[in-house]
């Protein structure tokens, strides 16, 4: 090869490189874009804090940030970014550490003294009401919490399920309409309680279970919609009170509007309830939207009881009409020695 043929590949060969950095500029900047917008997610779990918008709508879906984390670790593969490839792999595994299930578990001791099975339902402005009621009738739970129950959904699942020969004849509600009407039913005694204060429902009750006193709560918080996460946190934070004050048995039920992955859910579960969908076997099964669970999704309905519960079995059910599944577990109550 003459010397006039070697500068010619030479500058062939820088021309391309040239042509090249453009595309590997670009990767490079993407995976910075994503791993940022991940760890700043990632960041806020750690440091046990939901942050402001978008955080803690970003927190619900947690799980599947492992997508843009693997995205970015691609990019940052194509561009050669050794940093960035560091970067990529230590996101990765922050995520998938904080994917492992949160709380204390364990089975209590005592021998079982009771069973009972709970479902809690998001009925969305009462247009789940009609699947509702097929479910109920379907799989008989012994209690069952209803929220976003206006009052034409109310009245429904009085004229169905109430009085001697509807199966449910005792009930404690807080009238409204839209979201603000709630209704807990019951086949055991309820005697009435005060509810957890909010914006929307949530009434209480005290159970006779078999001779066992269980306190119950419906659990319906505010969204932590962009200008509403001060009432969200408030919110939440009545019903870590609820469950810090609460003397013996009792059940948490309701659409939570959070996730284990928001730290005011999981002050809750602080305060010394277990979640009854983990205890189940169920810790990640989303439930909310209900058009794509349970393939993406996140888990923010929930059942929640203090220690002396077992649960054996959660189910997560299609109601239509509501963007939200229904959730029904079997519990065991304990003799706690």
């Amino acid at each position: 090869m003459d010397s006039a043929t070697a500068e010619w590949t030479e500058s062939q060969d820088a021309a391309g490189g040239q042509r090249r950095r453009p595309g590997r500029v670009f990767a490079g900047f993407a995976a910075g874009l994503l791993f940022t917008v991940v760890s700043v997610v990632v960041g806020c779990r750690a440091a046990d804090s939901d942050g402001i918008t978008p955080v803690p709508q970003l927190l619900a879906f947690l799980p599947w940030l492992l997508a843009p984390a693997g995205v970015g670790l691609a990019f940052a593969l194509l561009a050669r970014w050794r940093v960035g490839m560091v970067w990529g792999v230590l996101v990765l595994g922050t995520v998938a550490w904080f994917i492992e299930p949160y709380g204390k578990v364990g089975e209590p001791d005592g021998k079982s003294v009771a069973e009972l099975r709970v479902l809690t339902s998001n009925v969305q402005f009462g247009r789940g009401t009609n699947s509702l009621v097929t479910a109920v009738r379907r799989e008989r739970p012994d209690i069952v919490f209803v929220e976003e129950c206006e009052h034409r959904c109310s009245g429904t699942l009085k004229n169905t399920f109430g009085g001697s020969h509807g199966g449910y004849p005792y009930r404690a509600a807080v009238e409204g309409s839209g979201s603000n009407g709630s209704v807990i039913m019951s086949r055991f005694p309820l005697k009435g309680a005060d509810g957890v204060r909010g914006t929307m429902g949530m009434p209480g009750a005290v159970a006779d279970v078999n001779g066992h006193a269980v306190r119950l709560q419906l659990a319906h918080p505010m969204p932590p919609l962009p200008g509403q996460l001060g009432a969200w946190r408030r919110e939440l934070g009545r019903l870590r009170d609820y469950a810090a004050t609460s003397d013996g048995s009792t059940i948490v039920a309701g659409d939570f509007n959070a996730s284990q992955d928001h730290a005011a859910f999981r002050h809750i579960l602080d305060a010394g309830l277990h979640d009854g969908a983990r205890l189940a076997g169920s810790p990640r099964t989303p439930s909310w939207p209900a058009r794509t669970a349970p393939v993406i999704g996140s888990q923010i309905d929930h059942v929640l009881v203090s220690p002396d519960f077992s649960a054996s079995k959660a189910s997560f059910l299609d109601i239509s009409g509501t963007d939200h599944r229904a959730l029904l577990i079997t519990l065991s109550l304990h003799q706690l020695r």
